[in-house]
């Protein structure tokens, strides 16, 4: 079952692909709504605040890491 699920996502030809700070923002983000959704749950104010920051500092990482990929991007269709 493993081998044809592996073999089924080589034969797409979509592949997405995700610079580090991409990954790392995406994580944050999730971290981020688990620490909002357990502050609300224990009524931790402090805990909700955390989580919603975690979740900024994520969203700016992935969009760093979004603007990095649109750049080499670009470079690869456009070399010089």
């Amino acid at each position: 079952m493993c081998a044809n699920v592996l073999t089924m996502a080589r034969s797409r030809s979509i592949v997405v692909r995700m610079n580090k700070d991409q990954i790392k923002g995406v994580a944050k983000i999730l971290a981020g709504k688990v620490q909002e959704e357990a502050g609300k749950l224990i009524d931790s104010p402090e805990q909700i605040v955390k989580g919603v920051s975690r979740q900024i500092a994520g969203r700016f990482q992935k969009g760093r890491g979004d603007i990095k990929k649109t750049i080499k991007d670009f470079k690869r269709r456009n070399p010089a």
